[in-house]
């Protein structure tokens, strides 16, 4: 089999450099064939991921949940898709926690080597591919908002720093979400759709399931006009710190399990997809079964 290795240099501390032999020396003990090539820019491994497509068996690639996206959007409309394997070292790594792929290289790597190929929905958000969150509203800025230096020093902390500016002047937001002939509207303050376990950190689902074909979505409702009221943010906390289960009979929270749905926003809402700036305004969100293979732990 031919893999090919592609990692981020600055990614987590420069980890991927000083990992580098060893990572390569690894995957020669299962691969025939080994290439290795750095990023030298944003969009680079999506260019990589696509070039691999019916050349490479294997796809390997080392840096946090934005690399991974990249690497996502470039296959996920491309036959002969490779498969992936996930060593992380981005800040959060979302991904890898809720596949329980450890952010130790040497224990990732060993995924690689010795785990089992699994089948990992992914989803469609207008013309854009995510693979484990989809989200808008307050707080949801500060993952890409938050300076790679600040991410080095702090940690997932970070993040606090730029979403603390929020919570006394985020106004709530006209949403209106649309499934199976049914419709939900109001003004809500965050929005999250779901196929992880972890989103930014925090096990917002213990019991996803990475293969159904379902998205879990949840809605924060809030009644406020001028800025999101203090009850809000106390539910917001409780969801990142309690989890979904304990906000599922809550009047003022959306819970549901769909496998497609449209969601009206306010055209200057900038859309998360997978930590990143993703897109701004409506959109249509269909989730593709099984689309994408990775290596997990048995």
């Amino acid at each position: 089999m031919k893999c090919l290795y592609v990692y981020n240099p600055t990614s987590g501390k420069q980890k991927n450099y000083k990992n580098k032999e060893y990572i390569l020396k690894e995957l020669k003990k299962k691969f025939e064939v080994v290439d290795c090539k750095p990023t030298g820019k944003a969009g680079d491994a999506g260019i990589f991921a696509r070039q691999a497509c019916g050349v490479y068996d294997v796809f390997v690639v080392s840096g946090g949940d934005g690399t991974v996206n990249e690497v996502i959007n470039a296959i996920a409309n491309v036959e002969n898709r490779p498969i992936l394997g996930y060593i992380p070292t981005g800040t959060t790594n979302d991904l890898a926690h809720s596949l329980k792929i450890p952010k130790n290289v040497k224990k990732a790597v060993k995924v690689i080597l010795d785990g089992v190929i699994m089948k990992h929905d992914i989803f469609r958000v207008n013309d854009s591919y995510g693979i484990y969150v989809c989200c808008f509203g307050i707080f949801t800025k500060s993952s890409y908002a938050t300076s790679q230096t600040e991410k080095k020093h702090f940690g997932r902390l970070a993040y606090f720093k730029y979403g603390a500016k929020e919570i006394f002047g985020f106004k709530p937001m006209p949403v209106t979400l649309r499934y199976e002939n049914k419709e939900v509207s109001g003004n809500f303050a965050l929005g999250i759709i779901a196929n992880s376990r972890y989103v930014a950190g925090y096990k917002v689902n213990k019991n996803f399931c990475y293969d159904d074909g379902l998205v879990n979505v949840m809605l924060v409702r809030d009644k406020g006009k001028k800025r999101v009221a203090f009850s809000t943010i106390l539910r917001i906390f409780r969801l990142f710190l309690f989890g979904v289960k304990g906000l599922k009979k809550n009047k003022n929270c959306v819970i549901l399990q769909l496998k497609k749905c449209e969601m009206d926003v306010p055209k200057d809402t900038v859309i998360n997809l997978d930590g990143e700036n993703g897109f701004e305004g409506s959109f249509e969100l269909e989730v593709l079964k099984q689309h994408i293979q990775i290596y997990v732990n048995k």
